[in-house]
Parts: structure tokens; C-alpha cells; sequence
């Protein structure tokens, strides 16, 4: 059973912790505590954990400004995935901006991420493109892809 719950900057060692068992370091999308505490200290961002067996399974950080919102962050640590975590994830942020008014989702992914199965299965769709976005570990460019949902 997956449980759902609001994180913190207390759940900052943890988060990263699943990012870097998550995201390949080769293509350079992980954040570091430094960015992600700065991102938890601003207005309208909000970051949900996600416990599977009694573990922190995966998280989401999102962020509401007026009637738009961004999915900042999805991790799902790999023994976690397969089993509805990231789709559980998405889905209460989904609801959550909801809650806070959002009429619009946006998100963004490195071009190639099985993410975006997930993505499209939940309403999104393909906006636009960030030629070379991301700076893999070897300084190789990678393309990351827009999407966005309304939600009313």
C-alpha cells in the first residue's frame, strides 16, 4: 500500500537520497540540497512523500504561482518502481493544484525518459522542446521536452 504524505526541509536528506538512486547521473537532471532547500523556501511549493513498506519510496516537488503550476521534481527509487508509486505521486499533485486553484500543469523531461509514458497516461501533452537542457555527467547535451495539462 502506498502512503502519501506532505514533506518538508525536514525530508531534505531523503529526497536526495532517492534522486540520486533515481536519476542516471548521466544525463545531469538531479538537484542539489542547496537547490532544493531554496526551491522548499519559496511561496506556493509544496513536496509530497511517497512510504512504500514502511519506506520513503519516491517524492514530488511542485510549485503553484497564480492559476499555473510545475511539476518540478518526480523520483521513484528503482526497487519502488512498477508498483503505482510515480503514478501516485503525480496524481496528488495533480489534486493538490487543483486545491490551489491551478488551471494549468506544466512539467518538463529529458527527451528519451520513460517518464513520459506516465506523462501522457495521465493527460499531459507535449508543448515544447529545450534543445540541449540538460548537461550529462560527461558534458554531452540533452534535449528536454514540455508538457502541460489543464486541469478544469
Amino acid at each position: 500500500m502506498i502512503e502519501l504524505r506532505e514533506g518538508g526541509s525536514q525530508d531534505l536528506n531523503e529526497v536526495i537520497r532517492i534522486m540520486q538512486e533515481a536519476f542516471d547521473p548521466r544525463y545531469g537532471e538531479a538537484w542539489t540540497s542547496a537547490q532544493c532547500l531554496g526551491m522548499l523556501a519559496l511561496p506556493g511549493v509544496w513536496l509530497v512523500i511517497a512510504g512504500l513498506d514502511g519506506k520513503d519510496a519516491g517524492f514530488a516537488l511542485a510549485r503553484a504561482i497564480a492559476d499555473e503550476a510545475e511539476l518540478l521534481l518526480l523520483a521513484t527509487r528503482p526497487s519502488a518502481r512498477g508498483r503505482g508509486v510515480a503514478g501516485a505521486l503525480l496524481r496528488t499533485v495533480i489534486a493538490e493544484a487543483r486545491d490551489r486553484g491551478v488551471v494549468q500543469l506544466h512539467l518538463e523531461v529529458r527527451a528519451g525518459n520513460d517518464a513520459v509514458r506516465l506523462y501522457r497516461r495521465e493527460g499531459f501533452e507535449k508543448v515544447g522542446e529545450r534543445k540541449n537542457y540538460y548537461r550529462g555527467k560527461m558534458g554531452q547535451a540533452f534535449d528536454a521536452h514540455t508538457y502541460a495539462r489543464k486541469l478544469c
